[in-house]
């Protein structure tokens, strides 16, 4: 099989053999290795410390995520801050990505409501993580909107970039002395996509055709804001970084040899990445293949506009360009895309006049939109790289990419996943040495399962299994976290006979709260010790890498 390439697309292989070779190599010395989390998933303590109420409390609470499940107590981490990193020295991440409930902290989403309890969790969560030698990332906005805010139209209302700016000014204030590295959004097209166009996430709003648009435009003008007051009050002194993490598939013509097809690719990644990533990488407006598409459909839908695009002025159009110190990539899986009419019909497909489908060959996991296609993330890293990083050349950090299994057959065995995540890491690999690509982390999400936000407890993305039918919500690594520890022990693949692995065994910089033996962290020691006991790290590495 012999693959066609495109400019702008990555096409250093020739054959499928040699796109699926496997690099025995390590990474370059200094490689960030990390694993997420994020508040709604793992919190719990939904109204405790004043918190106010998210647009997922309401969610769950109206009973329209899976089986009626909430994230009242999710995985219970509002107490279990020194078990979480506990865990996390076990796997040896040098980092850890986690958000912030923008409710926790103003529990109306502005600042007079201020909850001192919840910055103080936040402060031990910080400061528990540096003692471990970790360094905390944060997100600022990982979909749980103040309700409070939401009642006046959340991202539709123009005012809550004013609001947004504030939340951020407080939160580089309060923990910039601590925290580096900041992401002021995490995917923001599935806020745009899934929780106002179509309403299949909270805050359940169904209407592609105006306020999704919308949603975007304030992003990313709240996003350029808050990306302005850490430049300007806070950077020469903290000496940090502001960036925004966005989450894209790869577009893989589905005929390579028809350029109906490889422009329709195109134009999905521009709907998607481009959405959000032209703005702020390459002129400060939106793609100009994506305001085309919305004026054709203008013309040919007089009757029913299927999209309405907000327009920048040019000072905010200035404002918004170069706002971000880093190039945050989210990348789950990729599909094949054909030219398509979309005709009158809302949504990216209809808009953009493309169909993504996916190869009947691709394996499939427990999310009907997530296929394990390993070499679609090394031709995204490169797409990045000459679409948005051809002249300010900043680093790319792949601040999510995990895959989930189904509770129903979810055990500490994860073999699917295993598969996945060597493969992933194994693409960026090869963008890295082979291809010149300037990566500089890679996040495994997640730390332990959590709620899934619509799919509740029902899909599992974590490298620890957590048991959400017992009250102290204990914790067991997977062997997935195995292999994860020992690709991080590695820097990589190295050929290089490794040591064995022992759990938690870097040096505490303090000392951690007093673990009672029952609790977590002596059920996950146990059973760490029982895998390492019945087959090495080493060995599983050497498995899953023939």
């Amino acid at each position: 099989m012999v693959f066609h390439t495109t400019p702008g697309r990555q096409g250093q292989e020739t054959t499928t053999a040699e796109r699926d070779l496997f690099l025995q190599e390590s990474f370059p010395s200094g490689f960030q290795w990390a694993t997420s989390s994020v508040s709604f998933k793992v919190e719990g303590g939904w109204s405790e410390g004043g918190k106010g109420e998210t647009i997922w409390d309401r969610f769950g609470h109206e009973g329209l995520a899976f089986a009626d499940q909430t994230a009242d107590l999710a995985c219970d981490s509002y107490r279990k801050v020194d078990y979480d990193v506990y865990l996390l020295r076990g796997l040896q991440v040098n980092t850890y990505q986690f958000s912030i409930s923008w409710a926790r902290i103003f529990p109306t989403g502005y600042r007079q409501s201020q909850s001192e309890k919840g910055a103080q969790y936040y402060d031990q969560l910080i400061n528990a993580l540096i003692a471990s030698d970790i360094q905390p990332i944060v997100t600022l906005y990982h979909w749980d909107l103040p309700q409070a805010l939401q009642n006046y139209g959340g991202w539709t209302n123009a005012s809550i970039v004013e609001a947004f700016k504030d939340y951020a000014d407080f939160c580089f204030s309060r923990f910039g002395d601590r925290v580096k590295i900041w992401n002021t959004f995490n995917s923001p097209w599935v806020v745009s996509h899934a929780g106002y166009g179509t309403g299949v996430h909270a805050p359940g709003v169904k209407d592609y055709v105006e306020s999704s648009y919308q949603v975007t435009h304030n992003i990313l003008k709240s996003h350029a804001e808050a990306w302005h007051v850490y430049n300007d009050n806070y950077r020469k002194t903290q000496g940090g970084k502001v960036g925004i993490a966005l989450n894209s598939d790869w577009a893989e013509p589905s005929d390579p040899a028809k350029p109906e097809d490889v422009a329709a690719a195109d134009r999905y990644l521009q709907f998607m990445l481009g959405w959000f990533a032209h703005p702020i990488f390459v002129n400060g407006d939106y793609p100009a293949i994506l305001k085309d598409q919305v004026e054709q459909k203008k013309t040919a839908c007089p009757d029913s506009v299927p999209a309405k695009l907000p327009v920048f002025t040019p000072t905010e159009s200035q404002r918004i360009l170069g706002t971000a110190d880093f190039f945050g990539l989210n990348h789950y899986t990729s599909r094949l895309v054909s030219n398509s009419n979309g005709g009158c019909t809302s949504g990216p497909d209809g808009v953009g006049d493309f169909h993504p489908t996916v190869d009947p060959t691709w394996s499939s996991t427990a999310s009907d939109w997530i296929y394990p296609v390993p070499w679609g993330l090394r031709r995204l890293l490169n797409y990045i790289s000459t679409e948005y990083l051809n002249v300010n050349k900043l680093p790319i950090y792949i601040t999510g990419n995990g895959m989930p299994t189904d509770y129903s057959v979810d055990s500490l065995t994860d073999t699917s996943r295993m598969d996945y995540m060597r493969s992933y890491i194994n693409e960026a690999l090869k963008a890295t040495l082979t291809d010149g690509v300037n990566v500089q982390r890679f996040t495994v999400q997640s730390l332990m399962d959590g709620f899934e936000a619509n799919q509740g407890y029902s899909q599992r993305f974590g490298l620890h299994y957590v048991n959400f039918e017992v009250g102290s919500r204990p914790r067991t690594p997977k062997q997935s976290a195995y292999l994860y520890a020992e690709i991080i022990e590695q820097n990589g693949f190295s050929s290089q006979k490794s040591k064995k692995f022992k759990a938690a065994e870097r040096p505490l910089t303090r000392r951690l709260a007093a673990l009672p033996p029952s609790e977590v962290p002596s059920q996950a020691k146990v059973v760490w010790e029982k895998f390492s006991s019945q087959i090495s790290c080493g060995a599983l590495l050497q498995r899953h890498t023939k």
